[in-house]
């Protein structure tokens, strides 16, 4: 009973306020649904819907479910940016406020709000926390085998590449602590869809924070559209082939060497 009220009043034991950013674009038939799901797991953060100026009127329902619930925000964009410029708008909107920890959440139900608690618990004992698809314990559900693929592959290549020790460096489902995206360095961050959830954790680890995952469930979008397309695919694989020649060419000027496995071990 005690740690149910301190859960509701204070934000997350042993972390402090949590802001859920959920950026959204026509996710009108999802909105409610997310933010009633996020509420019911975890009562005590809050939440910022950051709508692109959806044709299709999520942001006038965002706008009506902050009016009912002083815990949800919203940030109105002026069109359609893309998800990257979304969470870095989020990660401003929450510095500006003081809050002590940022979470990347989709709206489309992927991401369970229920699995939520076990990251921010995590998150009391790490910087940056993903939640992952690819570690042991996680299940994905009714996602098409060419997404599996493509998301397994995807992540192997980012991971020898760049040297991450980071089983789903594409995952969006994260935590992050307010030190740790200060020691980011968000200003140089240009990339969008998977290659910006990569670019954070390269920027992550090499900025010596302490990446962990947690297990989860993801789940295929039931309403809606998907924003995946084979252009954010190109950019995805485009961007991770040209940090990892970056990196490289650094580890080289600084006299390092590759490991064995072809990985690069920063200092």
């Amino acid at each position: 009973m005690g740690e149910a009220a301190d859960r509701r009043t204070i934000g997350h034991p042993g972390l402090g306020r949590v802001l859920v950013v959920i950026p959204t674009y026509n996710e009108a038939d999802n909105v409610s649904r997310i933010v009633a799901r996020v509420r019911e797991a975890a009562p005590a953060v809050e939440i910022l819907i950051a709508d692109d100026n959806s044709p299709d009127g999520t942001g006038v329902i965002a706008d009506a479910l902050a009016r009912t619930d002083p815990r949800v925000h919203v940030l109105h964009r002026e069109g359609k940016q893309g998800l990257g410029t979304a969470y870095l708008a989020g990660f401003a909107w929450a510095r500006q406020r003081g809050y002590d920890a940022v979470v990347e959440m989709d709206a489309d139900g992927s991401h369970a709000p229920e699995d939520l608690p076990a990251l921010l618990d995590a998150a009391c004992d790490a910087d940056v926390v993903i939640g992952s698809r690819w570690t042991r314990g996680a299940r994905v559900v009714n996602w098409p085998l060419r997404r599996l693929v493509l998301s397994r592959c995807g992540n192997l290549y980012a991971r020898l590449a760049l040297g991450m020790p980071v089983s789903d460096a594409t995952g969006g489902y994260r935590v992050y602590r307010s030190a740790a995206l200060e020691a980011i360095d968000l200003e140089s961050v240009r990339s969008q869809g998977y290659s910006f959830q990569v670019e954070l954790s390269r920027l992550a680890h090499r900025a010596g924070v302490r990446i962990v995952e947690v297990p989860i469930t993801f789940a295929q979008r039931e309403r809606g559209t998907s924003k995946m397309s084979p252009l954010i695919v190109a950019e995805a694989l485009w961007r991770i082939t040209t940090w990892g020649l970056q990196d490289r060419r650094t580890a080289v000027r600084r006299g390092l060497h590759g490991t064995p496995d072809g990985q690069v071990r920063w200092p």
